[in-house]
């Protein structure tokens, strides 16, 4: 008998390739989305959900419909949320109330209603780091807090050792380390995570939390411009216009292929090892955003430049990238897809997708409300 698995967010970017591998491995599949316009235009359906899952249509935030969702099934990956730091900071009832809220409300189900799950996998964040990992030569590992208006204003970009003041190196970030969470989304991403794995641990439901970092590839949506840096560069591409760069461009990320985000996924679900437990999910490698920009018009064959605006954006952190030493040790995560792999393969999908640049429209907002 095969188990019957909810996905909700599964008709979504990440959340749709989950519902797809699990299709694949005999996996009972249902969907609950409600298709936020923000990332399906018109509300509509994508064409990419695979056409053996049951879909329902609902909102997170509606808990009658959401206990129905949840009757007879045995396993959920919670991925419905609203995704975008710099929104977050203005849209925060919607944020809040969706992201923790909705998560509220799958837990009070799973706590006070009759259900048969065996395990619950939540998508939580690396933005609840902050900045990441840093090595000071006096130090040793250190944490610096966000770098303050006026250090910005003078447009001194680097971390410095929050003891002895030298310039710090920054180095992988491991599950343990202190979270800062420095946006409304970061802080209802942990929120999530802590809520999953209390209610888990209390009611001995397994749970699993999965910390993406900057997750890429086919299926994003190339018309939001509040997510995902990658598909926000391709947009400003596709339409003759260069990518835009906050700072120097010289800020560092780690960038992980869906597919790896995937197999990591799965093997949450499939090995009891991971029960009750935090993961890093990422490349293990940090790469420039300048790089980013400037790999994505080499291989659209553009003559391109980015724009390199040397102005900030308040809350944003330096560096940070994921120690993937846990992940791997444990579960054997090993990630599969090349860099330059995974970013052809988006490049292909995009040129079959069409794409508003609304990076304008989204700047404007953030300068309206003081963010940059």
């Amino acid at each position: 008998m095969s188990t019957d698995v909810l996905v909700t967010g599964g008709a979504g970017f990440i959340g749709s390739f989950i519902v797809d591998k699990l299709i694949e491995k005999g996996y009972k599949v249902k969907v609950f989305d409600n298709l936020d316009s923000q990332v399906h235009p018109g509300n509509r359906l994508p064409d990419y959900l695979n056409s053996e899952v049951e879909f329902i249509q609902g909102d997170i935030r509606d808990y009658e419909k959401l206990a129905k969702a949840v009757k007879r099934m045995e396993v959920i990956f919670h991925y419905a949320a609203s995704v975008g730091v710099a929104q977050s900071q203005y849209e925060i009832k919607r944020y809040v109330d969706v992201n923790i809220g909705g998560t509220a409300n799958l837990l009070d189900i799973l706590v006070n209603e009759r259900h048969n799950i065996k395990k619950l996998i939540v998508a939580a964040s690396m933005s609840s780091y902050g900045e990441g990992n840093y090595h000071c030569k006096k130090c040793g590992i250190v944490r610096p807090p966000l770098r303050s208006k006026e250090q910005m204003e003078k447009k001194d970009w680097e971390l410095y050792c929050p003891n002895c003041e030298r310039k710090v190196k920054p180095i992988p970030t491991d599950e343990g380390a202190r979270r800062v969470s420095n946006s409304i989304y970061a802080i209802t991403k942990m929120a999530q995570e802590e809520m999953v794995m209390n209610i888990g641990k209390t009611y001995s439901i397994p749970a699993v939390a999965l910390r993406l970092f900057n997750v890429y590839g086919p299926r994003q949506s190339l018309s939001n411009p509040y997510t995902g840096v990658v598909a926000i560069f391709i947009s400003r591409i596709k339409n003759g216009r260069p990518p835009v760069i906050y700072e120097d461009g010289k800020q560092t990320r780690d960038f992980v292929s869906v597919h790896d985000v995937v197999q990591a996924n799965m093997l949450a679900l499939e090995k009891d090892e991971a029960n009750y437990e935090v993961f890093n999910v990422g490349s293990g490698v940090a790469r420039s955003i300048r790089s980013i920009a400037e790999t994505l018009a080499r291989l659209c064959q553009v003559d391109i430049v980015p724009e390199v605006t040397e102005k900030f954006r308040k809350g944003d952190v330096r560096h940070c990238f994921s120690d993937i030493f846990k992940i791997s040790n444990k579960l054997g995560f090993k990630p599969a897809t090349s860099f330059e792999e995974g970013m052809r393969e988006l490049i292909e999908w995009s040129g079959k997708e069409s794409s508003i640049d609304k990076f304008e429209k989204a700047y404007e907002e953030l300068k309206q409300k003081g963010l940059v």
